[in-house]
């Protein structure tokens, strides 16, 4: 079994560098996923309220604590949607979503888009840290924002988010996003890592799989994994997933991370955070 490193987040909490994100996982199919990804090794599951499956997630957390394994051992991460952001709107989209996990602490608990037009992620940040507060979750962080999104929120708010989790993957690698959590303390959490598997084809990490003898989404989440990002695949299959874990035996070269962090096209495969609201 394949096991993780941990990276340590601002307030001293602990993740799996590398998780298993279930975005688009079925709901009927998303405790079993789940239960394959923790036989696995996984540790650390990210859903959200959007996915319609925080059920299956908390039914498999569930599943393996009775089994044995100790609740500290797990890390689940849940997000408020869109249509719940302000201060008690949040807060009742937090119960609603811990109901649907069945868990009596959340891990991470994130702002999926900040929504600029409705200029409500402020108080809805600040239900984050009420929740925060009241060791109802054990970090709290966001989704999508750009810099001037963080600028406004620590501008207004006392608890530096743990995490940003943005779409991240070498046709898009954010550069001046990723500096700015450097200086800030913010962990980097790469939302579709391998941009949704059209990167699959590329024919400069088809070439270093070859010199490497892996698969092409193990150099790119290699690719991630030494760049210091905080990653979450989805995968399917328990063959995928245990593929996507097993990238930390080997190593990319300095020319080689080079020459992957020149692949950027600036290329999205989701949504401009701008444009969502």
């Amino acid at each position: 079994m394949q096991r993780s490193p941990k990276h340590t987040l601002n307030n001293g909490v602990d993740i799996d560098q590398l998780g298993y994100g279930v975005y688009k996982v079925p709901a009927q199919e998303c405790a079993d996923l789940v239960s394959t990804a923790l036989d696995t090794g996984y540790r650390t599951v990210d859903t959200a309220a959007l996915y319609g499956n925080e059920e299956g997630v908390g039914q498999a957390i569930r599943n393996a604590v009775d089994g044995g394994t100790a609740r500290a051992e797990l890390f689940v991460t849940s997000k408020v949607w869109n249509t719940e952001h302000g201060y008690d709107a949040t807060l009742a989209a937090f119960d609603a979503s811990m109901e649907r996990l069945g868990l009596d602490v959340l891990d991470m608990f994130l702002i999926h888009w900040p929504c600029p037009e409705r200029e409500l992620f402020i108080p809805t940040y600040k239900a984050l840290e009420t929740l925060y507060g009241e060791g109802r979750v054990r970090a709290i962080g966001v989704s999508n924002f750009e810099p001037e999104h963080l600028e406004q929120l620590l501008d207004s708010c006392e608890v530096v988010p743990a995490v940003n989790q943005i779409e991240l993957h070498p046709w898009l690698t954010q550069t001046r996003l990723r500096a700015l959590h450097a200086e800030l303390g913010i962990a980097t959490q790469a939302w579709s890592p391998l941009a949704r598997g059209t990167i699959l084809s590329d024919p400069v990490l088809v070439e270093l799989a070859g010199t490497h003898g892996r698969t092409v989404a193990q150099i790119v989440l290699r690719w991630h994994v030494q760049s210091g990002h905080l990653v979450i695949p989805k995968a399917s299959s328990g063959v995928r997933m245990a593929q996507n874990l097993h990238v930390f035996d080997f190593a990319l070269s300095p020319e080689q991370m080079s020459i992957i962090d020149g692949l950027d096209r600036e290329r999205r495969s989701g949504s401009n955070p701008k444009d969502v609201n």
